[in-house]
């Protein structure tokens, strides 16, 4: 007797018997196809029945832990722009920041991944090669980090990918390159001397005394005094107001360079700043300056304008214009020091630094008079008080070193 045939069942050209959803293509591939809750038919191709079906078992635990595969086509760079209209609550010169470093070292191929194809391998890859190909410093690279880790935290909130292939990269970078904090070396009080009276006895750099020296001697960041006004000091009191910051955006949009006033990012940024009587006398020789040179500030940026420190068109200054004034002077000082004494000599010498670095100065000096550590955080606008330690810890470990030196000195002379 004939045996019937089953209704509905369905074997490959092997007389292997196909599943609910599994199908051989005229080629001699495997195709499966399901419908997700939405209503949505999907598929996934294959060139053998086996591993078609380990594709199969994926889809499976991917529905039941709630992963999406309808999205496993989107690229890194597709939740890169998702992540972008979703992102809230950051400063506007943060996220274009952010934007910026994407879109440099990110988009044009480690983006055009799939991100459900994605592993933490690939990531290390990409990692390395930002550190040994490109050369980028640890900082830069954390930038990179920092935008990747949210862009790819998207995915795994929206039930795209189980985990953030990101997650702990960058600790295991910094180990495997030998990365550290990288140091911030404030000015010696011997090098501080010689800056500010180098440019005391300079006609030509006479005129950057007052901001530089204001800034070696309030903390303030360099968006801070950039963006000071006249308005925002009070020289009978003598206070200096913080509350907003002078930007300058150097990137790649429609806009391309441009200035742009910020509130501080946290509440500890906006704050009050005694003055010494020498930051005093600076703001005023800075007055006198430009009423002698008939200089007046015309700059006007977000409705801000009546700014202190202008250049010579009346025009606000910016932190690259700063930082080459600075690059300039050390060379001409250290240039007139060796001419004058000679290399054998030992001679102090401006080293290489930048105007972060007079704010680090003013820290450290701070923090080597002992003034009370809550008093340096606030006037320094320390959201956090560890930024505050490490700047504590470090000076007071190299006094420590100094006074320990000069006691071995001692004993030494002593014959003890």
């Amino acid at each position: 007797m004939a045996k019937k045939k089953q209704v509905g069942v369905r074997y490959d050209n092997n007389r292997t018997r196909l599943k609910t959803g599994e199908s051989q293509r005229p080629n001699g591939t495997y195709v499966y196809r399901w419908t997700t809750a939405d209503g949505k038919r999907h598929a996934t191709y294959a060139p053998t029945l086996e591993q078609l079906r380990e594709q199969e078992e994926q889809i499976i635990v991917d529905k039941h832990d709630g992963i999406r595969s309808d999205k496993k086509h989107l690229t890194v760079n597709d939740m890169f722009n998702l992540w972008c209209q979703l992102k809230r609550g950051i400063k506007d010169s943060t996220f274009k920041n952010y934007i910026y470093m994407y879109e440099l070292f990110v988009m044009p191929a480690f983006g055009k991944n799939r991100i459900t194809l994605v592993k933490k391998s690939d990531v290390r890859k990409f990692y390395n090669s930002l550190a040994d190909g490109k050369i980028l410093k640890i900082a830069t690279i954390d930038n990179v980090h920092n935008v990747l880790h949210q862009v790819f935290q998207v995915a795994v909130d929206d039930g795209i990918i189980r985990a953030n292939p990101t997650d702990n990269m960058l600790k295991e970078l910094k180990m495997s390159h030998g990365f550290e904090r990288e140091k911030k070396n404030a000015l010696t009080v011997e090098q501080q001397k010689l800056f500010f009276d180098y440019m005391l006895n300079s006609p030509k750099d006479r005129h950057w005394y007052p901001i530089f020296y204001i800034m070696a001697n309030t903390g303030m960041r360099v968006g801070e005094i950039t963006g000071l006004r006249w308005r925002d000091i009070d020289l009978e009191e003598g206070i200096i107001s913080i509350n907003h910051t002078l930007v300058y955006y150097n990137h790649r949009d429609e806009k391309g360079c441009y200035f742009s006033i910020n509130t501080p990012k946290t509440k500890a940024g906006e704050r009050e700043i005694p003055m010494t009587e020498g930051v005093k006398q600076a703001f005023i020789m800075e007055r006198e300056y430009q009423e002698e040179a008939q200089i007046t500030s015309i700059g006007r940026v977000d409705g801000y304008d009546d700014f202190i420190f202008v250049n010579r068109y009346g025009d606000v200054q910016n932190q690259g214009n700063l930082n080459k004034a600075i690059r300039r002077i050390m060379r001409d000082c250290n240039d007139e020091i060796l001419e004058k004494y000679g290399a054998d000599s030992d001679p102090v010498l401006l080293p290489h630094f930048s105007c972060h670095i007079l704010r680090h100065t003013f820290a450290t000096r701070l923090c080597e008079s002992g003034i009370n550590l809550k008093v340096i955080q606030n006037v320094l606008g320390h959201a956090d008080v560890s930024t505050t330690m490490n700047i504590y810890v470090d000076v007071t470990n190299a006094l420590k070193k100094k006074e320990i030196a000069a006691f071995g000195d001692y004993l030494a002379s002593s014959s003890i």
